[in-house]
């Protein structure tokens, strides 16, 4: 499990290409018959993946952890990215389809990862420390029922598809859904904004080979990232995230911090940026 240490938002401002990308940007996380989990210091979320090639594949008990599992003080939301697979937890049997989002709360120690019969199953996951047990819930894609919002001629038409929040699957801390765009769009949180309460973690998929290019830092003093396909961007909490893509594209979002309030955001009106 690799370790992520922030910089603060003075020495991110003189930090070059190479190491920005080194500092805010993860690549490589779907990896065949394999977990991947990066270990940050953004309110101590886990980034991570498992693509199950065979054998079915188990959260990693890593020394990072300080426990003797890995949702022994933790919480885990999962959103599958692939073709149908399977969650066990416990001895309980989870199907998921593509976009299907499983919610595995506090304290469950047997978890593992398998492929369904139609091919390649890729989980993509963040975990959040907890202080209770919410139980375990799935969210189906089929279910999610979200009205568009944003402006055509801004080309940020957009659905939020919310999963883990207040008024759908409970948790202690974590927040996380995805958002996909209407044709024609490709801006994404534009106006952006911070929120000093909590952080964030943007993976951007379904981008084939076109990029994005993802703005951050300080509303004042923006650095950007060219994201490809399946790369995730860490944002702390004095950091805007915000991108725009050269085609469509989806990304997932995940919060952890001292609240679930969706809406509880700092704007950074677009005529404030630099």
């Amino acid at each position: 499990m690799k370790l992520h240490y922030f910089p603060s938002p003075e020495e991110t401002n003189s930090l070059g290409t190479d190491e920005l990308r080194s500092r805010f940007l993860i690549g490589g996380l779907f990896q065949p018959g394999a977990v991947t989990a990066h270990y940050t210091d953004l309110d101590r979320m886990i980034v991570g993946a498992a693509v199950p090639a065979g054998a079915p594949l188990g959260l990693p008990t890593d020394r990072e952890l300080g426990t003797s599992f890995f949702l022994e003080r933790r919480e885990i939301g999962i959103l599958n990215l692939g073709a149908a697979g399977t969650v066990r937890v416990g001895g309980t049997k989870y199907d998921l389809g593509t976009l299907d989002c499983l919610y595995i709360g506090l304290g469950e120690k047997e978890v593992s990862f398998e492929n369904g019969a139609a091919g390649q199953a890729q989980f993509y996951f963040v975990s959040t420390p907890a202080h209770a047990k919410h139980p375990t819930a799935v969210a189906r894609r089929a279910d999610l029922k979200t009205d568009p919002i944003g402006d055509v001629t801004k080309a940020n038409r957009r659905r939020i598809n919310k999963c883990i929040h207040l008024d759908g699957i409970k948790s202690c801390q974590l927040v996380l859904g995805f958002t996909e765009f209407e044709p024609g769009s490709i801006w994404n949180t534009m106006p952006p904004h911070t929120h000093s309460r909590r952080t964030e973690v943007y993976l951007y998929f379904d981008v084939g080979d076109q990029m994005v290019v993802h703005l951050m830092g300080e509303p004042q003093k923006t650095r950007h990232l060219i994201v490809r396909d399946r790369e995730a961007v860490l944002s702390p909490a004095w950091s805007v995230h915000c991108g725009v893509g050269t085609s469509s594209y989806r990304f997932v979002w995940a919060m952890g911090g001292d609240n679930q309030v969706f809406a509880d955001m700092d704007p950074a009106p677009i005529a404030t940026l630099k």
